[in-house]
């Protein structure tokens, strides 16, 4: 049976390490400490997105985690409008690459729309760590 956990960051900076830190505890609790960097750093962009380009003013945006036996899934979902996109960065930009990493670190990578808003959600191949180190089956 999956777990979910899900909590909601007001719209502001410090809600970035909020949702981060929220990922970090609940993870290894339910003992999932594989990718926990690359976990960690979407976790990171996405809530940044959603802080910058997609929470209206006054508003919030939910982190939810799921894990399964074989993975973890991210989902940010904001009540902000449009659809972010993966960009493909030149050299002399200074910004725009955090889809992108998302992109490339994540098993899966997506968004849904809702009226109002999205979710983007990343999925990570990952599976549980029992206590003597061993993977569950």
């Amino acid at each position: 049976m999956p777990l979910l956990r899900q909590r909601r960051f007001p719209r502001a900076r410090r809600s970035v390490g909020a949702a981060r830190i929220f990922a970090v505890e609940t993870l290894p609790e339910w003992g999932y400490r594989d990718r926990q960097d690359d976990i960690h750093l979407c976790v990171s962009e996405l809530a940044t997105n959603a802080v910058l380009h997609g929470v209206p003013p006054g508003r919030e945006f939910l982190l939810a985690l799921t894990v399964d036996d074989a993975s973890v899934r991210i989902e940010v979902r904001d009540s902000g409008g449009g659809v972010p996109v993966v960009k493909e960065g030149g050299a002399e930009e200074t910004g725009g690459r955090g889809l992108r990493l998302v992109h490339t670190l994540a098993d899966d990578f997506g968004v849904t729309a809702h009226n109002p808003g999205k979710t983007v959600w990343t999925v990570f191949k990952a599976a549980p760590v029992c206590d003597a180190g061993e993977r569950r089956s």
